[in-house]
């Protein structure tokens, strides 16, 4: 059997919880994306990552992923690879690459 999405009228707490993160994480990947699009080619290749198109492919492709897919449709193992693809940019190579052209801190 399989469990309801609503209790009578009121929907269930991990379907609310859900929802907030799909809808949270669309923000995320866009800022990403922009990121990637505004930022020099050279620093990427400066800070030892890939390339900015394929970063801007990453990033692309991650967005549309968590705009198409839900964690709770079939397509959840797309959505969290999205995640997966846009949180690695925003944790790992925004700063090498924000810090590499802001230059050296006094």
């Amino acid at each position: 059997m399989v469990a309801p999405r609503t209790l009578g009228c009121v929907p269930r707490l991990d379907m609310l919880i859900l929802l907030v993160i799909h809808w949270a994480a669309i923000p995320v990947g866009l800022y990403a994306f922009v990121h990637a699009l505004m930022q020099r080619a050279d620093a990427f290749t400066a800070v030892d990552k890939l390339s900015k198109p394929a970063w801007l492919g990453i990033t692309a492709g991650g967005t549309a992923a968590l705009v198409l897919f839900s964690l709770a449709s079939a397509g959840a193992m797309f959505w969290i690879a999205g995640l997966v693809a846009v949180l690695v940019y925003i944790v790992d190579v925004r700063p090498r690459v924000t810090e590499v052209q802001r230059g050296p801190r006094w």
